[in-house]
């Protein structure tokens, strides 16, 4: 088949792969204009611009897609299919209209479980027993569209947010091929997706990060598995920030907030946390006892 694909982060990256190492001819790709990062504040290709440029494969990135120019442009591909994946841009009906079997996106949750931009992080911060990709055929909704192939897997009490991200990309990258198979030749139905149990995964933000000792351990230490590697999990130690990396739930109790022993059991709103692996501003990442040995927090502190 002639594709357009379009996504931008890593999680997208092998989607990208699995289709032109499936011989379909990938015209164009789309993606996130270069941004600065870094310290040196450098403008940076997005992963999936970085990997069509190495595949030889032309790229656009248009901060919009909604000008008439940019859809003539987009329409002039005829393309059999558009395979979008973390694209980052609301399209708009004519671009959602332009190839002949329409645009398909590769979505990280069950729907209609976790429409929207965090699916990921908002089922492990939820507690959700399992998650799982969705193909499914877009429309003008936030991911509202009818379902093609929709698989699952079972979210284990230790499943981090890099964990399931890479078996979720690998889930969808499998998952596209015969979604596609399935609409060009007319032998897969979508099916439009129940009306109860929807939910949104708002986007994550820089904020969520820092530990509230008055929840739950057990909340805190989904935070920990969820929100790591960004926005990153942190707690105030006086002026500086010590991130957590790791964690366990312990039933110990406390005033909040409270170091507990010299292990570093801090209270919560329920039983308490124990940091395993921390790290503190302009340091290496470290176990929370070489941490202790060379900074002690003392038993009765309490942390902000």
């Amino acid at each position: 088949m002639k594709l357009v694909f379009m996504g931008t982060p890593d999680f997208a990256v092998p989607i990208l792969e699995s289709l032109v190492e499936a011989g379909h001819r990938v015209a164009a790709v789309y993606s996130q204009p270069p941004r600065p990062a870094g310290r040196g504040h450098k403008e940076q290709l997005s992963p999936v611009h970085a990997r069509a440029a190495h595949l030889g494969i032309l790229v656009r990135t248009p901060t919009s897609l909604r000008t008439a120019e940019a859809q003539a442009e987009f329409a002039a591909l005829e393309a059999d299919a558009a395979v979008v994946a973390a694209y980052g841009l609301i399209l708009p009906k004519a671009i959602l209209d332009a190839p002949r079997l329409g645009c398909v996106n590769v979505h990280a949750s069950l729907l209609p479980r976790w429409r929207g931009a965090a699916p990921i992080q908002r089922a492990i911060l939820a507690g959700d027993a399992e998650t799982g990709v969705t193909i499914m055929r877009m429309d003008v909704g936030l991911d509202t569209g009818p379902m093609l192939i929709r698989e699952s897997i079972l979210l284990l009490p230790d499943a981090t947010a890099s964990w399931l991200h890479d078996m979720l990309a690998a889930m969808g990258s499998r998952l596209i091929l015969p979604a596609l198979e399935g609409l060009d030749e007319g032998t897969l139905a979508a099916v439009p997706q129940p009306e109860d149990g929807v939910t949104y995964a708002r986007k994550l933000s820089k904020d969520e990060g820092r530990l509230d000792w008055n929840r739950p351990a057990a909340e805190l230490e989904r935070m920990v598995r969820a929100l790591n590697p960004w926005p990153g999990v942190w707690f105030a130690l006086g002026p500086e920030r010590v991130k957590v990396l790791e964690a366990v739930m312990t039933p110990a109790d406390g005033a909040p907030g409270t170091v507990l022993d010299e292990r570093l059991t801090i209270a919560c709103g329920r039983y308490a946390l124990r940091p395993v692996r921390v790290q503190r501003a302009g340091k290496a990442p470290m176990t929370a006892a070489e941490m202790l040995r060379g900074h002690a927090i003392p038993k009765g502190t309490v942390l902000g």
